[in-house]
Formats: structure tokens, sequence, C-alpha cells
């Protein structure tokens, strides 16, 4: 029998973790699937989506540059894909159709109840960034109860929009005012991205007792994160998001409770 195939769309996905997550996932639970990547260019989206329905995929991954694209050719969408316009994961269902659904802002919070054992509910956060990701976080934090969500941009209309994803919780922040008086701060920007050396605002703003998340994980402690931790605040990057954001996607590709500690530590071993 062969087996059954999902992979990951995007450019550039060369060094993607998710192949290593997902065949890990899938020999974890005894299925004979394998995961591949596949680089798509922006414009290609919903010529990938009709080849993976033709090819019998089971699901795709899909990120930057595709998102909006995804969720534009699906059949069907989520919720959160229809706020957010933009899927991260399309699930190729049983009658040949294609479902797009979003799974960021869910591992996003999954994630940080992980991490930092921590919960919107009732939280105040400030997050920096209003694109794709931030818009993401955004809206899980309002979704999941938090009681102020400010977010910081440069552009701030772009920010608004963001922050309108909320719901009534949701404002646009300043850094001087918003950072420190938040109970979790999130980077959702590309600052200390690789070997970039930038940050997202000045360590210096944030004290002991809140929670900080850089949703970068290459690497796995930027300048930011390193700055936090030593000067003792509880802070965590990306990765669990990442991991988390994967193991919905096999359980809506599956039906099978994902073996989250096994995808964490091929998410780990693939860096």
């Amino acid at each position: 029998m062969n087996p059954k195939v999902a992979a990951v769309i995007g450019d550039p996905v060369r060094h993607s973790r998710s192949p290593a997550i997902h065949n890990a996932a899938f020999a974890a639970a005894g299925l004979d699937w394998v995961y591949t990547a596949f680089e798509v260019p922006a414009g290609s989206g919903a010529a990938a989506l009709e080849a993976a329905k033709t090819l019998g995929l089971v699901g795709l991954s899909v990120t930057m540059p595709l998102k909006a694209e995804a969720a534009a050719a699906a059949d069907e969408a989520g919720e959160a894909v229809r706020e957010l316009g933009a899927a991260n994961c399309v699930v190729v269902t049983g009658d040949g159709r294609l479902r797009a659904e979003n799974t960021d802002g869910t591992g996003f919070v999954a994630g940080l109840a992980a991490d930092a054992g921590l919960s919107p509910q009732g939280r105040r956060a400030a997050v920096i960034g209003a694109g794709g990701a931030a818009r993401a976080v955004v809206r899980a934090l309002g979704a999941a109860g938090a009681a102020d969500v400010a977010v910081i941009n440069r552009t701030e209309s772009k920010a608004e929009a963001a922050a309108a994803l909320a719901g009534p919780v949701g404002r646009l922040g300043r850094v001087a005012a918003d950072v420190p008086a938040a109970d979790l701060v999130v980077n959702a920007t590309p600052a200390g991205m690789g070997a970039d050396a930038a940050m997202p605002c000045d360590p210096g703003l944030l004290r002991e007792g809140q929670v900080a998340v850089d949703l970068v994980y290459e690497p796995l402690e930027t300048p930011w994160l390193a700055a936090l931790r030593a000067g003792g605040i509880e802070a965590h990057n990306g990765l669990s998001m990442l991991v988390f954001q994967a193991a919905t996607a096999f359980e809506l590709w599956t039906g099978l409770a994902a073996p989250v500690e096994v995808m964490r530590q091929a998410a780990l071993a693939a860096g």
C-alpha cells in the first residue's frame, strides 16, 4: 500500500522543521504516512491546492507567502480563516474538497500554557507587530478572554486593524505605556530572526513577574530573549507555538491525538 502524503508549501521551505515534526508524529502514531516540502512561489498557491487534490494528498501546511492565497482558494474555511484572511493548514476531505484552517492562534495559546502555565483569561497583553502572526495571536488572545490587548506597530492603521480582531478588548498600544503594564508581552515581529541583532523593544521596559514570548524560534534564543532572561524575566521562544499549531494540523488530518512531546523533541533536533 502506498503511504498517504502531506506536505508544507511556501517559499522558502528548504529549512522548514515541519517535515521532521510531522514524520516523527506519523511514526509515533503507527501511520503509514509521509510528510514532505514543496517550494511554491507567490502566485501559485491556488494551483498548489488544486494539485494536492489531483495527487491525492491528505493535507497541507501553508507558510509564507501563500497563506492568503490558500484561504481564498479553498472550498470552505474555518472561522479563524474567515476572520484573518489567512490559512496555515488545509485538509483534503473525504469527498475531495479543500477545507482551510488557521491553527496559529490556538497553537500560541496552547504553547503559552505549556511553557508558562499561563492562560490569557483576565490578563493584559501587549503584542508588538501587526502582521500575519500578530493578527492570529491577537485574535486568539481576545477569544481566550484577555482583559486588554494592546497592539503596537509603527503603522497605526495596521495596529488598529489587528486590534479589532480581539473584539472590544483590542486597542492601539504604545511601547512606553503598555509594555511595562502588561502581564504578557509578545514579539510578533521578525526582529532577532537569524543573525539579526535587532530587538522589538527595550528589554529594560519589562519587569519581573511579567511573561514574554518571542515568536521567533530561529535562533531559539534571540538577543531580546537573552537580555530578558539575564534580567530575571520569564521569557519563551516561539518553538511551542510551532509545535502546537502542527499538533492541531495532525489531529485535523488524522483524527488522532497528536504525540506532542514527540513532535517537540523532533522540532528541537531539527534545529
